[in-house]
């Protein structure tokens, strides 16, 4: 089958590699949609430490059922599926308590590291265990639900933050991810939601999907616009989706005593925090990863419309141009959002 193998860092070729062994617990999925997700670009130089070559990337993806092993049930061929990039072992600590996004033997779909490598779906077909598919309603394309992870995580980390209702959230970044996150937080009852980023376009867009307020942070004194806004408190909650140490320190000095700050982004493996700040004004950090049970409640918003990622599309391409596709996002090209491969037939 082809796929879009990272042989080496910084060595991705589309080629052909062979096709998945099944196990018995497995469906083998005939690919029809994979989304480019940011840590795919950032695992081609290896950076992030988790796409040790070679390995296929890919885990926004969709699909139809193609063959269905031995040991599965209730699935089978010509179903239109999506899956999470979650393998879990359903058996420890975490997976009996509900925290599958932190089980002892996760692996994550087209991730290598030292402790695992699963192949991903920048290909042809991929393997995913049925335990983790989800079955797709009938009024969502395969394109739009390989955004569905990307959902998923953001709608995490708005359940992860305490929330009240009407409150003011803050947003910081509103790639992606942040703006999943204006959406999502207006479905949770916010009362004013701020977004924040350094491109008015990403601001624009945050404010036709649900934000109130935009603010350029790199024009705005941000602590002292939002207490303007907010009769001198401060945002109840922010939720930083960047990862830098000067996002993250914005965030933190623009929410209320007593506020909370969900750490969505990680674009820095360390950030400096302000202690002193945290302590003295009795402030509550949030981390947060993957989704942990909120995938199907996201299928549906968004089967519905509730959700909405269309704008979130840059482009659908063939998987043949990836590596090209690749490259414009690395460079940053600007109004390129989301881009989707789609294996040939």
């Amino acid at each position: 089958m082809k796929a879009l193998l990272l042989r080496n860092y910084n060595q991705l070729e589309y080629t052909d590699v062979p096709l998945p062994t099944l196990a018995p617990d497995e469906v083998l999925v005939r690919v029809k949609a994979c989304g480019i997700c940011g840590s795919d670009v950032h695992g081609v130089d290896g950076s992030t430490g988790r796409r040790i070559p070679p390995i296929i990337m890919g885990h926004e993806a969709s699909g139809v059922v193609e063959q269905v092993g031995a040991a599965v049930e209730g699935w089978q061929p010509g179903d239109r599926v999506t899956f999470d990039i979650t393998v879990h072992c359903g058996r420890c600590y975490f997976c009996r308590r509900g925290m599958i996004n932190l089980c002892e033997q996760r692996r994550i779909v087209g991730v290598s590291t030292p402790e695992f490598r699963m192949h991903g779906a920048f290909a042809e077909y991929v393997a995913i265990p049925h335990r983790i598919l989800y079955r797709l309603p009938d009024s969502l394309s395969f394109e739009r639900a390989a955004l569905l992870e990307a959902v998923s995580v953001a709608a995490h980390a708005v359940h992860r933050t305490p929330l009240v209702l009407h409150d003011t959230a803050l947003v910081v970044g509103v790639g992606m991810i942040g703006l999943l996150l204006v959406q999502l937080l207006r479905r949770a009852g916010c009362g004013r939601i701020i977004a924040v980023d350094i491109q008015p376009e990403r601001l624009q867009r945050a404010l036709s999907l649900g934000a109130d307020v935009a603010l350029r942070s790199d024009r705005d004194d941000l602590p002292t616009e939002v207490r303007r806004l907010t009769a001198g408190r401060g945002a109840d909650v922010a939720l930083e989706a960047v990862g830098l140490t000067h996002t993250v320190q914005m965030a933190i000095a623009s929410v209320r005593r007593g506020g909370a700050v969900t750490l969505v982004g990680n674009l820095s493996a360390t950030v400096e925090l302000p202690l002193q700040e945290v302590v003295v004004r009795q402030l509550t950090l949030i981390g947060t990863t993957n989704a942990a049970g909120e995938t199907e409640a996201c299928l549906e918003m968004m089967a519905t419309g509730a959700i909405t990622v269309d704008d979130l599309i840059s482009v659908v391409a063939p998987l043949s141009q990836g590596v090209t596709w690749f490259e414009r996002l690395r460079r940053g090209e600007p109004g390129l959002m989301k881009v989707i491969l789609t294996p040939e037939a």
